[in-house]
């Protein structure tokens, strides 16, 4: 089963950029489908970007779209997450998420604040 560890968190202002990154280990990294949620203090966790294994098509809430871009490095086993213009409701612990068939794995998180 794949083991994932986000990183690339941290404090930033409204406005301002931030790439989260997302280490995965296994060697069919490429088979699994990526995703990015958040979960904001008192709130469930959401859907923010998600991508596919090899063919790399995205998806992304409404709410981001235009603003953050998933992407991901198959030989380096690696998913990122690029978000500018950041908004403080967007302050949230950022999850990375592997998925294929029954496997649903998720990271620790990652925190991101984002101050006004």
């Amino acid at each position: 089963q794949v083991q994932l560890v986000e990183s690339g968190g941290g404090l930033v202002q409204a406005g301002d950029s931030l790439r989260l990154s997302c280490a995965a280990s296994g060697r069919t990294f490429s088979s699994y489908a990526m995703g990015w949620l958040r979960q904001a203090p008192g709130k469930e966790r959401e859907f923010v970007a998600a991508i596919s294994g090899r063919d790399s098509i995205t998806y992304y809430a409404d709410s981001v779209k235009g603003r953050i871009t998933i992407s991901r490095d198959n030989a380096k086993n690696a998913l990122f997450l690029q978000m500018n213009s950041l908004k403080p409701e967007e302050t949230a612990v950022y999850y990375c998420n592997a998925v294929v068939g029954v496997d649903n794995t998720w990271g620790k998180g990652t925190q991101v604040t984002v101050s006004s």
